[in-house]
């Protein structure tokens, strides 16, 4: 069985004890690949650098969180846009739009959302989404950039049914993390309405610990949760769901 965590931030963790001790605890759980996305500039050398210590199993992104679009932002993408270089990215992401923290960012977010998603089908990659209370405004983005190159995940998507169609009709798979886990999470009620061929698993560590250990720092070896709660919601096995959601993001991210 192999389970992929396709967004987990696990090179927050810069201890190298405590770092190799979370890669075991996947490997002990069979969750052998891990998508990193990256957030700013900062974290680019970080997420490069777990994906050099773990080839075949830790995957590099690059993009620009919504977060970390601010006053100066230009400058700050080019320098993760330079990054690239001669290392191999397997999406742009996290993007998106997040009208959670700060509303005013809107139209600069929006700006930077396009270029990015501009950069990913010029390299022919998908995309990785972040949308937090902007499902409105990250339709209109995408229903204005679609075609044939546009594709991706929406990041843990807590959207509606209609939302997770629309997102859906737009060539995109939902990301579904540790909030299908929770008792009023909704998404028990949402997910049966789509095939499990439009799915794949993710953990957002450290965040969004899936029950049993819900407020408490989150790990990549915890999708085996997150997994165990969608088969059950399919009234399927670990393992279907394991080989669905494997295949699902190998058919997005091209490994």
């Amino acid at each position: 069985m192999i389970l992929t965590d396709t967004h987990t931030h696990l090179y927050y963790q810069q201890d190298d004890i405590k770092r190799a001790e979370l890669i075991q605890r996947c490997i002990d759980n069979d969750i052998t690949r891990l998508f990193l996305p990256n957030v700013d500039a900062e974290s680019v050398a970080q997420v490069f650098g777990l994906a050099n210590e773990y080839p075949g199993m830790c995957y590099p992104m690059l993009g620009m969180h919504p977060c970390s679009v601010k006053e100066g932002w230009e400058q700050e993408l080019a320098i993760i846009r330079d990054s690239k270089q001669n290392n191999t990215i397997y999406a742009i992401g996290e993007i998106g739009i997040d009208l959670y923290w700060d509303k005013t960012t809107l139209a600069i977010q929006v700006e930077a959302f396009i270029q990015q998603i501009n950069w990913a089908k010029s390299l022919k990659l998908p995309i990785v989404i972040h949308c937090r209370e902007a499902f409105d405004e990250v339709f209109e983005v995408l229903e204005q950039e679609k075609d044939d190159d546009l594709h991706g995940i929406f990041h843990c998507f807590t959207g509606n049914a209609k939302q997770g169609q629309q997102a859906i009709d737009l060539g995109f798979y939902l990301g579904i993390g540790g909030v299908v886990t929770y008792k009023n999470g909704g998404l028990d009620k949402i997910l049966p309405q789509f095939d499990l061929s439009h799915i794949v698993l993710e953990t957002d560590s450290p965040y969004l610990s899936p029950v049993p250990h819900r407020g408490k720092p989150n790990e990549s070896s915890y999708l085996i949760y997150v997994a165990q709660k969608v088969a059950e919601i399919y009234q399927t096995d670990i393992q279907t769901v394991a080989n669905i959601t494997t295949a699902n993001s190998k058919q997005i991210f091209g490994v």
